[in-house]
């Protein structure tokens, strides 16, 4: 089987160009967002994710082309190897069923067939696994030796062979799988001397628990994997003994009498010591490795909304970090994000400072020109939300209440320390509160993604799987926006298609030397940067108010030729072309096609030309909360509350009401109907109206549903 071929086996959608086309340009060093935004004639049309499939599937194949080689290379060293395995071996692609053609070879610690065959036991096992004995006692009388003191021992090594080749049968073990895989059921048992102990509590459903483990919804097998992990239950996969061992006993033996008994006590023993355990922890973490998937596609899904949420943009902020008794941080930032002030005010108890913090607050709104305040979410956030409105402010002023998930784990960060270097934690944490209602994307990708505190489980999951999914998808939103080439910090610069955190630093360093970017080339004047760098890199960085206005938008530089012909053939300059869709609906495409760019990329050319460098986020919005519930108490059953969505699981939306506690809308409350995909109702940050269902004082939980 080729590459080609193995890839369209994973991925039946894609055609065989697609796949060969899309290999050749990431050999050739083409990153994933250029490869989806600039050679789309290439690929016809493949956006990101299908990209990184193919790119995905390609890593598989060449991990069992590798595997393979390995274990052809360790049979042939042992002299095992024959043209049939040989051929066998080349002919699998399912790393399940090649591990189980290596079975046999593998090394391994000496297991009591290894022990047996020592013995000289291996040929008395032959004999009666052809099941042409009819006296098993006289045939083991002839296997006495120095080192086989009887009958019994003999039978029992002979035992102990045929266990291990039945649990090493290729048929067997392919079925057992597939019933596993079908009918398993996942039994859970609470370890008696936790069972009193108060962190068990949380996992108390789990006690006394079974479900069909492939029927187990993700967030509930991850719940089961970690109360496991935490020493609280114990937990087995089964599937039932007596079909099992029926299916075995069918396949093995054909005969009858004393044989056959023998087998079948040999084939129960294979089953419950080599082939259950070996196949149900197999089952297990297959069924892991999916609920690890839906998991992270659920935090990849929230960490894609959360970084393109709706920024305010280049505002003047007031930024505040409130607190009760350390007082509220308060910082004025420009338009451009950049430190003006900062000062700790402290209008709660127990100092109450109010008449002092209202007279501060007014003048420096006055003397910063502050468009808009933003307030983190945390510890006493209503009462501050409460108290800047009621100041009487001279000028109009946007109050916006921001969550500050993550912002404490980027204050203490190195990325902050070499923003802030001679401020504390305390300054950091109000900045990146302000920042990121100006530009969310800018700020959270500072922010290790696991630390902004959405998605299930994310601790419990692969973490190797994790990082890279949200990785991408950082790199796919970043891609999608674009960002100022003058103003965009390292973090955000290194997430840029080509770039890197090593070219970014150089970026960043040149303008601070050289001053701002006014032009696109220029970028090759930075230190490393090659022309492979600025191919990959240039048309996702945007130059505002630059010597072309081109530098503004979308559009690669390499079709800048075509959008200057594109213009002389309208008699218009390039300028003057930008935005006129009078004149864009005159162009036909068909005249300006190269090698290069073909149909679909002049579509988007001209799409870019009609906006050029457009947001594709929406506007922040003001969102107030119900003033009359301001902690767990306020809440009672019945009333219809304002909230925001703050994270998004599979079996339902968290909602923030404006207290420390989060109401849950539970999925079976998301819809008059079956709902298969929270997703498909909500999104992070949208403002909702919900009901209030239950209150839960002991736990301190809150049921909602939603307002249709």
């Amino acid at each position: 089987m080729t590459n080609i071929q193995y890839i369209q086996n994973q991925n039946a959608t894609l055609q065989a160009n697609q796949i060969q086309n899309t290999l050749q340009l990431l050999a050739e060093g083409c990153t994933i967002p250029f490869i989806a935004r600039y050679r789309k004639d290439k690929t016809q049309n493949l956006d990101e994710l299908s990209i990184e499939q193919i790119a995905k599937s390609q890593t598989d194949y060449e991990n069992i082309i590798k595997r393979k080689e390995t274990i052809l290379s360790a049979i042939e060293q042992q002299g095992k190897l024959t043209d049939e395995l040989k051929n066998k071996i080349a002919s699998c692609f399912v790393i399940t069923e090649l591990e189980d053609l290596y079975l046999p070879y593998k090394k391994r610690k000496k297991t009591r067939a290894d022990l047996a065959k020592e013995k000289g036991l291996e040929p008395l096992a032959k004999i009666i696994m052809s099941q042409r004995v009819s006296d098993l006692q006289h045939a083991a009388s002839k296997y006495i030796t120095k080192d086989v003191s009887d009958e019994k021992e003999a039978l029992q090594g002979a035992s102990d062979i045929i266990a291990e080749w039945i649990s090493e049968h290729i048929f067997i073990r392919k079925t057992l799988r597939r019933m596993f895989q079908r009918k398993s059921t996942i039994v859970s048992q609470v370890i008696k001397t936790k069972e009193d102990e108060q962190e068990a509590q949380k996992f108390n459903m789990y006690f006394d628990w079974q479900e069909n483990l492939m029927k187990a919804p993700s967030h509930r097998l991850l719940a089961i994997l970690r109360a496991e992990n935490e020493g609280f239950i114990r937990l087995k996969v089964e599937i039932d003994t007596e079909e099992a061992l029926e299916f075995i006993e069918k396949t093995i033996i054909n005969s009858k009498g004393e044989v056959a008994d023998f087998l079948k006590d040999t084939i129960t023993d294979s089953y419950k010591r080599l082939l259950a355990p070996s196949i149900a922890n197999e089952t297990l973490q297959e069924a892991k490795e999916q609920a690890d998937a839906k998991a992270i596609s659920i935090f990849a899904e929230n960490l894609k909304q959360l970084l393109l949420a709706s920024p305010l943009g280049e505002k003047r902020i007031l930024a505040i970090d409130p607190g009760f008794r350390t007082g509220c941080k308060v910082v004025c930032l420009d338009e451009k994000g950049d430190l003006l002030y900062n000062e700790t005010i402290f209008p709660h108890p127990p100092q109450k400072e109010l008449h002092i913090a209202s007279k501060k607050i007014k003048s420096l709104v006055n003397s910063y020109k502050i468009e808009a305040i933003a307030i983190g979410n945390g510890t006493a956030s209503r009462e501050t939300e409460l108290f800047i409105k009621q100041i009487g402010f001279d000028r109009p002023v946007q109050v916006f209440v921001v969550n500050e998930a993550g912002a404490s784990v980027y204050s203490a960060s190195k990325i902050a320390r070499e923003e802030f270097p001679n401020y504390d934690v305390t300054v950091r944490g109000a900045v990146s509160i302000g920042r990121r209602l100006a530009d969310p994307l800018a700020e959270l990708v500072k922010i290790e993604p696991k630390a902004i505190g959405v998605g299930q489980y994310q601790h419990d999951v692969n973490q190797s799987k994790l990082k890279e999914e949200l990785d991408n998808v950082v790199v796919r939103c970043v891609n999608s926006v674009g960002v100022n080439l003058n103003t965009a910090g390292k973090a955000l610069l290194s997430y840029i298609s080509g770039v890197g955190e090593k070219m970014a630093e150089n970026i960043v360093t040149y303008r601070s030397e050289n001053g701002t970017f006014t032009q696109r080339k220029d970028l090759l004047k930075v230190p490393r940067l090659g022309e492979k760098v600025y191919q990959q890199a240039v048309a996702f960085l945007r130059i505002h108010e630059g010597k072309n206005p081109l530098d503004n938008s979308a559009v690669h530089p390499e079709a800048y030729p075509i959008v200057e012909k594109m213009a002389t053939d309208l008699g218009l300059s390039s300028e003057k072309l930008i935005g006129n869709k009078e004149a864009i609906a005159k162009i036909d495409i068909q005249k300006y096609i190269t090698e290069e760019i073909g149909v679909i990329y002049l579509k988007d050319i001209l799409k870019e030309l009609e906006k050029p460098g457009i947001d594709p986020r929406k506007s922040a919005k003001i969102f107030e909360f119900d003033p009359n519930v301001k902690s767990f108490n306020d809440v009672k059953v019945g009333m219809i509350l304002p909230g925001i969505v703050n994270n998004i699981t599979a079996f339902g939306c968290f909602v923030d009401i404006g207290i420390k506690e989060s109401g849950l809308i539970h999925i079976s409350q998301l819809k008059d109907g079956y709902v298969s995909d929270v997703n498909e109702v909500v999104k992070m940050h949208q403002h909702l109206s919900v009901k209030v269902v239950e209150v839960d004082e002991q736990r301190k939980r809150i049921g909602l549903s939603l307002i249709f």
